[in-house]
């Protein structure tokens, strides 16, 4: 703005010292040419002046708003503001953002992978078996009475059927082959009266074992062909119920064999939130 005016100056002087110029020497000119010329300074004139008074507006303007910058900062300062930690608190508060758009996207890749493993284990359904997220544990629910007799821990035809098929599902998907699994054995909890199990820890775990070792074995008549070394098997007996004990249906429903989906590293999160 000041240059914008310094400039101006400079134009009306060399208008002015044109015009006075011309008047020593105004004879060589005619009436309406000085006419002109007297026209042109007086709007020189007049535009200076304009000049000047916006130069002085902004002036006091800019005074005015520093004014007004320094009153906020005394009034946030009186109220017990501090600005330093205002502004630490502005850095911290972008770092966090930051670190939660990295989470979220984190999460956000997880869950597409969650998504694309219950896709896959959807499959398993065909064949008349339940898949579910249940304690944060994604699982395959295989029924006990269809996979053993009463009190026995040896698999009945049916029961080798259905665990056929879901060792082929397995084998031939890459992204399943890839997983651990732990293989849980169930009962109810009625209490075993005789058997070599002892207890229902005992069964429960037998069975599990029972399973394993079809999954793990030689492809074919005798097992699943899977990898052994992605495979394990554990006993909870009846401390795991997922119906009531009191009615035969609700004893059925515990006597079962689950395959658990034992999840990766960065899948330690709450599963049953991505289920929902």
């Amino acid at each position: 703005m000041q240059k914008s005016g310094i400039q101006f100056g400079r134009r009306f002087g060399n208008v002015l010292g044109l015009a006075s110029a011309l008047a020593l020497c105004a004879c060589g000119y005619s009436q309406e040419e000085w006419d002109q010329k007297l026209r042109e300074v007086d709007t020189l004139r007049q535009q200076l002046r304009a000049q000047q008074q916006q130069g002085q507006k902004c002036d006091a303007d800019y005074h005015s708003a520093l004014n007004e910058i320094q009153e906020l900062k005394k009034r946030l300062v009186e109220s017990g503001v501090n600005l330093d930690n205002m502004s630490q608190s502005m850095e911290q508060q972008a770092l966090a953002l930051k670190e939660y758009e990295q989470r979220a996207k984190q999460l956000e890749q997880v869950r597409q992978r969650f998504e694309l493993l219950r896709a896959k284990l959807q499959k398993l359904t065909q064949l008349g078996l339940s898949v579910q997220v249940r304690d944060n544990r994604m699982l395959i629910q295989l029924p006990g009475d269809v996979l053993f007799a009463s009190g026995q821990d040896k698999l009945t035809a049916e029961g080798l059927s259905i665990l056929r098929q879901v060792a082929e599902v397995i084998r031939t998907d890459a992204e399943l082959a890839r997983r651990e699994f732990q293989v849980a054995g169930h009962t109810d909890e009625i209490p075993l009266k005789h058997g070599p199990y002892k207890d229902n820890w005992g069964l429960s775990a037998m069975r599990a074992r029972s399973v394993v070792t079809f999954l793990v074995g030689t492809q074919g008549d005798d097992g699943g062909g899977l990898e052994a070394s992605k495979w394990s098997a554990a006993g909870y007996g009846s401390t795991d119920p997922v119906a009531n004990n009191d009615t035969p249906e609700g004893r059925g429903k515990n006597r079962r064999v689950e395959l658990v989906v034992l999840p990766d590293v960065e899948e330690m999160l709450n599963l049953n939130s991505l289920a929902k």
